[in-house]
């Protein structure tokens, strides 16, 4: 039987014996497209054995949209949870106080907010120690992920990085503009519309490795060998996070303002001292990008104490499908108010884009 840890293991040694250079970046390439294979075939190994390749919880989505708490155990998860949403996450001073997924709701400048506090990873996580796998495959039903970094533990903010790119999550990153469709015939064929370091031959190697040797590549965004060997799998979710330290009251100013920027933080608070909470709150809805829509019926007022709550560039047809999912099939026009028209009550139709503060009214049959 194949060994594939100890083959990643060999080739990763072989990458940090490396220097990247212009001589050496496709052989890096290369090596990086054997590792990513070798993994899928390891995934494919552990599916093969339990049924499935992830373990995850049964979350209920529910609000305007879903935030995890990331952090290893006792990094003060469930005092931010608690403080944030009021929910009742259990605290004590010991390690795997939360052994399962509690969900609290934040209300916040008219939005209603999902927050989940799930069990602290560990190193390991991602190749399934403890919960991790668990954990992991939570994240990808969140809209944001907060990073909780205990300040008294600032290395384990590039072990949780680890975990979780490990887990197929990428955070704070831009999906790669990377197209690949697979052809019967005419080898590989790139294009691209920006200069890129990697050389044609070098993404052609690449893409040998995932036995793919027929294909049209289109590349409209600056890459590395990374973003390339994520395009060609198809499999990563990209999510925003926020990097939060915790427990900022057990250490002194100096040592808080140093670790920020070590770590490159973007807030330190307290949960128990009600330190920077309200801040916290509002970064999350600054991260999450919301519009709020208003809605008005014909011949009447908008209603401006409840907007709906949604993603940046959502449509008219979004605001159907959230109001009711046969919305959208009953839909005649819609007349809008607001910056994303060109005059006040605009007759406008499903693929419209609508932008924060818009009055909607909607005429459906």
């Amino acid at each position: 039987m194949v060994d594939y840890e100890s083959k990643i293991k060999e080739l990763e040694t072989e990458l940090s014996k490396t220097k990247y250079n212009k001589a050496t970046q496709g052989h890096i390439g290369l090596v990086k497209a054997k590792i990513a294979v070798l993994r899928e075939k390891q995934q494919a190994r552990i599916k093969g054995k339990t049924g499935r390749s992830d373990y995850g919880y049964n979350i209920r989505r529910a609000g305007d949209a879903t935030v995890l708490l990331l952090g290893f155990p006792s990094a003060g998860k469930s005092t931010i949870l608690n403080k944030l949403t009021g929910a009742s996450s259990e605290v004590a001073p010991y390690d795997f106080t939360t052994l399962s997924v509690i969900p609290g709701i934040m209300e916040y400048r008219q939005a209603k907010i999902q927050i989940l506090d799930v069990p602290g990873v560990v190193t390991g996580a991602a190749s399934g120690k403890g919960r991790g796998r668990e954990v992991l495959a939570v994240i990808r039903t969140a809209d944001l992920v907060v990073i909780i970094v205990d300040i008294n533990h600032p290395e384990h903010h590039p072990a949780l990085l680890r975990e979780v790119w490990e887990a197929a999550i990428r955070i704070n990153k831009p999906r790669p503009e990377v197209y690949v469709k697979k052809t019967a015939r005419g080898g590989i064929q790139i294009g691209k519309t920006v200069n890129l370091e990697l050389s044609n031959d070098a993404l052609a190697q690449m893409l040998r490795e995932f036995r793919i040797n027929n294909a049209q590549i289109l590349i409209r965004s600056v890459i590395d060998a990374d973003d390339f060997i994520d395009s060609i799998e198809g499999n990563k979710k990209y999510l925003p996070a926020i990097t939060c330290l915790s427990k900022t009251d057990l250490v002194t100013a100096d040592k808080v303002e140093r670790i920020k920027k070590e770590l490159n933080v973007d807030i330190a608070i307290s949960a128990e001292q009600d330190l920077n909470v309200e801040a916290l709150k509002e970064l999350i809805f600054k991260k999450l990008n919301f519009i709020r829509v208003y809605m008005k019926e014909p011949r009447q007022e908008a209603d401006l104490n409840e907007p709906l709550i949604l993603p940046y560039n959502s449509t008219i047809k979004d605001v159907c499908n959230k109001i009711h999912r046969a919305m959208a099939d009953k839909f005649k026009f819609a007349r809008v108010w607001g910056t994303s028209t060109k005059f006040p009550g605009q007759k406008l139709m499903l693929n419209h884009i609508l932008k924060d503060g818009d009055v909607l009214e909607l005429h459906v049959r």
